[in-house]
């Protein structure tokens, strides 16, 4: 079991060798279930090797970039990033999953915190989307507290747990984000930080410092 005493907490680049805690995560059908809407069936290790192949190995075409989270004491926690990115559009898919001891601690918001602050202020994209099935009131509970605006419910869009739910679409303009990013900021606090190794990307950030 992961150890979630340490309040800090750092993004870097997934490996290879963080596959083999994803393919434990995905074990969990209700999980699995409620983190990826195409996926239903456990993947053992070889084919999570399979399907993750262009996070941890990208390609040039840079349409994807996937970070793990990770505990002071060197335990993945979970995973976050940016797929679907396009340069033309400028915009990006940002999705989100923590081991389940280390949920309701604040270690998803700040990451998803970090990850906006990546998309918008290093990457230049100008737009973010995300959506969750309807029923995933974690997940509804962390996209209103950094600001995404819910823009359209797609009826009966996931099939789960014997039965279709809604799926909920939401997103957020950089403007957006640059008008709530202190505001948040002051909101959570410092106890707990997500920040990028060795960087000086954290979140929360220094509000006064990185006004």
């Amino acid at each position: 079991m992961p150890d979630t005493s340490s309040r800090l907490f750092k993004l870097r680049p997934l490996e290879k060798t963080d596959l083999d805690t994803i393919a434990r995560w995905f074990q969990d059908v209700h999980d699995l279930a409620l983190f990826d809407r195409t996926l239903r069936i456990p993947p053992n290790l070889s084919q999570t090797e399979q399907n993750w192949q262009d996070a941890v190995c990208p390609s040039r075409e840079c349409d994807k970039c996937w970070f793990a989270i990770e505990s002071d004491s060197g335990d993945l926690v979970g995973m976050t990033g940016l797929e679907a990115i396009s340069s033309i559009n400028r915009d990006a898919v940002v999705p989100v999953f923590v081991d389940k001891s280390i949920r309701r601690h604040g270690v998803a918001v700040r990451a998803v915190a970090l990850m906006l602050d990546f998309a918008f202020r290093q990457l230049g994209l100008n737009r973010i989307t995300s959506y969750y099935r309807a029923d995933n009131h974690s997940s509804r509970d962390l996209i209103r507290r950094v600001g995404c605006e819910i823009e359209g419910t797609m009826r009966q869009a996931w099939f789960a747990d014997g039965r279709f739910h809604d799926m909920v679409v939401v997103g957020m303009l950089q403007q957006d984000w640059m008008a709530q990013r202190q505001v948040l900021a002051r909101e959570l606090g410092r106890e707990t930080v997500v920040s990028f190794d060795a960087s000086g990307w954290s979140w929360p950030p220094d509000v006064d410092a990185d006004a």
